[in-house]
């Protein structure tokens, strides 16, 4: 019997960056997970040290250290490891991390720019990611017109689209048609979304901040590690450059 002490398969797959916790949960319920070759669909199994572990085939290897990465994302890149339909994948712009199964905490949709991290790290990836952590992040957004303050109290207090209701935690105008919107909780695509509902749509939208982390002078399309440093205030619930 394994010992209480060795991880469960869900926390063993987030250590090994195969997954989040909760998708590691559904590939093993779905029999997509080994342990000494033999599916195992039980999540709360205890991983032995010096077991193999595989995720369809792919052996899924605890790293001899976590490695962070931070990438200034240009436009027209997708945010995954694997899309059929994607010319440009963001993680291949990554080089040097060979044996390392870096994954983005989040994402930026395809036309939109800026800071984005990876690692294979699952348990950091979760605490970026999930709303609950409370990591926020600060985008720079142009729009095709200024926006009067009452449409920047309504994208405060909360617009309805599509029958989910999308409120930003903080906007300001620093110039004309340029805004600074705060966020920990990004539905899909919701800046583009409540500024075309306002009747401004976005022309360019780009992150600047990730918790205490800030993208500075990185260049588009250039990456670089993070120092612990550097990991530990992207974890910070408000982010250094503030509105």
């Amino acid at each position: 019997m394994a010992q209480s002490g060795h991880p469960n398969l869900t926390k063993f797959l987030g250590m090994c960056g195969a997954a989040s916790r909760r998708r590691a949960e559904v590939l093993v319920r779905t029999g997509h997970v080994t342990v000494d070759g033999r599916v195992t669909t039980d999540p709360a199994f205890r991983v032995a040290e010096g077991a193999h572990v595989a995720v369809d085939g792919v052996p899924a290897v605890l790293p001899h250290r976590f490695r962070y990465v931070m990438l200034n994302k240009p436009r027209g890149y997708v945010c995954s490891n694997s899309d059929a339909h994607a010319d440009r994948l963001a993680v291949e712009l990554i080089e040097g991390f060979d044996g390392c199964f870096l994954r983005s905490a989040g994402r930026l949709d395809k036309e939109s720019e800026g800071l984005i991290v990876f690692s294979d790290d699952g348990a950091y990836l979760e605490r970026v990611a999930h709303p609950r952590h409370l990591v926020t992040k600060l985008y720079e957004v142009a729009v095709s017109r200024p926006l009067s303050d009452a449409e920047l109290a309504a994208m405060r207090t909360g617009i309805v689209d599509d029958g989910e209701l999308l409120r930003v935690l903080e906007v300001a105008q620093k110039a004309p048609g340029v805004l600074l919107i705060k966020l920990n909780e990004g539905k899909k695509r919701e800046i583009r979304r409540l500024c075309a509902r306002v009747g401004a749509p976005v022309s360019r939208l780009r992150r600047i901040a990730l918790g205490g982390l800030t993208l500075g002078d990185l260049a588009p399309g250039k990456y670089r590690e993070l120092t612990e440093e550097e990991v530990a205030r992207s974890l910070r619930a408000d982010p250094a450059a503030e509105i």
